[in-house]
């Protein structure tokens, strides 16, 4: 499969900005866009496959957009970490939609989010207001809704930003498979490829957060994991009735989705509960649910049955 190319849109932020890495795939001038934003502590390229085979059935007539959420994998740090939250994360999408339509106008405009990125979809298709070039089309939800269990919620600010280093990408990669089995089943080639973009030369750690930091290589080492560790921060801070108003004001953009939708969710995800999956078929854009047997949170889109969905639901 061919490399993705690398490029970078700059952002606002009170600090002065920062830039935001993306991986594009096929036609730079295609006038249709679907756009994948990964999950917490992810970054672009888990959606090397998805990517992949939208590109196949397309014959290379789409722009496949994978950005690096600022604070991750090629992007910069924020200076400011209390920044990492949904406001920053839209507005940086809106940028880059807007850099991409600079480049080449964009007229039709999906979106695939998993986890986190799910959430920044959700605010971009919900608020009709916002100056996209064309309105969101199609929007994947992969396994996330507005109401987020609190249990999942700990459990991740339990873990986030507190990695050490590894000695190689093996041991690196069965170290992330104690918090990520509930990804399901994966071949060790496709748990390697996943982990290797996951990953950053030791070396690189620095006190200046806006360093450029370059990807691993399969033969170096030592590493540590690609994500500025502060993304935790802002986590960690929620408080009971924080969570209340935000799951209010997610519903409230939900319910202003116009965009034909489809909810993807682990079976046993702890992330989406099945009240709220089944709450999101009946609110909003009555998206259509497609549950994954053996797998939690989240889907990573790797195995063909997944990603075959989301090509189907996108280009059919």
């Amino acid at each position: 499969m061919t490399e993705p190319t690398l490029r970078f849109v700059s952002c606002a932020d009170a600090e002065g900005g920062h830039r935001m890495a993306y991986w594009q795939w096929g036609a730079a001038d295609a006038p249709h866009v679907v756009l994948c934003v990964h999950g917490l502590t992810r970054q672009g390229r888990d959606f090397d496959v998805l990517a992949g085979a939208l590109l196949e059935r397309a014959k290379g007539h789409v722009r496949v957009v994978c950005p690096d959420v600022v604070g991750r994998g090629r992007s910069d740090w924020l200076r400011d970490p209390q920044g990492y939250q949904l406001p920053t994360y839209a507005a940086d999408m809106l940028a880059l939609v807007g850099q991409l339509h600079a480049e080449a106008p964009v007229v039709s405009l999906d979106w695939v989010g998993t986890s986190m990125g799910g959430l920044i979809g959700m605010a971009i298709a919900g608020s009709p207001q916002l100056p996209l070039p064309a309105p969101v089309r199609r929007l994947v939800l992969n396994d996330v809704g507005p109401s987020i269990s609190q249990a999942a919620v700990e459990r991740i600010g339990a873990y986030v930003g507190k990695s050490g280093e590894y000695p190689s990408l093996e041991a690196a990669a069965d170290a992330m498979w104690l918090l990520s089995s509930s990804f399901g089943a994966h071949t060790r080639e496709q748990w390697l490829e996943l982990s290797r973009h996951m990953l950053v030369p030791a070396a690189q750690r620095s006190e200046d957060r806006s360093a450029r930091r370059e990807p691993a290589s399969p033969g170096g080492g030592p590493f540590m994991l690609h994500y500025d560790p502060a993304i935790g921060v802002p986590i960690r801070a929620i408080t009971p009735e924080f969570a209340v108003q935000g799951e209010s004001v997610m519903w409230g953009l939900y319910d202003a989705i116009t965009a034909r939708t489809l909810l993807l969710r682990g079976a046993q995800s702890d992330l989406l509960t099945p009240e709220t999956a089944q709450a999101m078929t009946r609110r909003g854009p009555a998206a259509r649910l497609v549950e994954f047997e053996d797998v939690g949170h989240a889907p990573t889109l790797v195995a063909a049955a997944q990603h075959g969905v989301v090509v189907d639901f996108l280009l059919d």
